[in-house]
């Protein structure tokens, strides 16, 4: 009897220093890495989404997209990813190998999936908008064409998302 009461404490414990950890990560932000998701992103929020976009080409740095997350409701996903700008819009990529599915084997896609609603940093800039998945080949090829060799490589396929306004 003992040692379940030890057990209940220890792991009452961990909930609370897990409930803690995402209240910190809430309020000071964690950002992906190249190689690893994060939660939620810090940056200066904008209010309206730009008309063109081209000014993100110049803008250094990586681009990341914060999603919600399908299983836990109110905690925050975001990953590293592509960022290109094809007359004035702005669009995310998402790389996967020949025969897998999309949105599977990438949990920000399966969120998007659920909830386009998202917000991307750019630079220091924080953007909330609508992630339309881009269905149509004719602008996925125009896309393709302006990037060259990055969107066409052998045995691996990008997915592209534009960033549309909230509705």
């Amino acid at each position: 009897m003992k040692i379940v009461k030890v057990l209940g404490a220890a792991i009452g414990g961990l909930v609370v220093v897990a409930i803690v950890l995402i209240l910190i990560a809430r309020v000071v932000g964690f950002d992906p890495g190249v190689t690893h998701p994060g939660l939620w992103v810090r940056g200066e929020v904008v209010k309206t989404l730009p008309a063109d976009w081209t000014f993100a080409k110049k803008v250094p740095g990586p681009t990341v997209v914060q999603t919600r997350d399908s299983i836990i409701p109110g905690l925050a996903f975001s990953v590293t990813t592509a960022r290109f700008v094809h007359d004035g819009k702005l669009y995310v990529g998402s790389g996967y190998p020949t025969g897998k599915k999309m949105p599977e084997g990438r949990h920000w896609n399966k969120n998007i999936v659920a909830d386009p609603v998202v917000r991307i940093r750019i630079g220091d800039k924080l953007y909330d908008g609508t992630l339309v998945y881009v269905s149509d080949p004719l602008e996925h090829d125009a896309v393709a064409k302006e990037y060259g060799p990055q969107l066409w490589a052998p045995g691996f396929f990008i997915h592209l998302w534009r960033l549309e306004p909230l509705a």
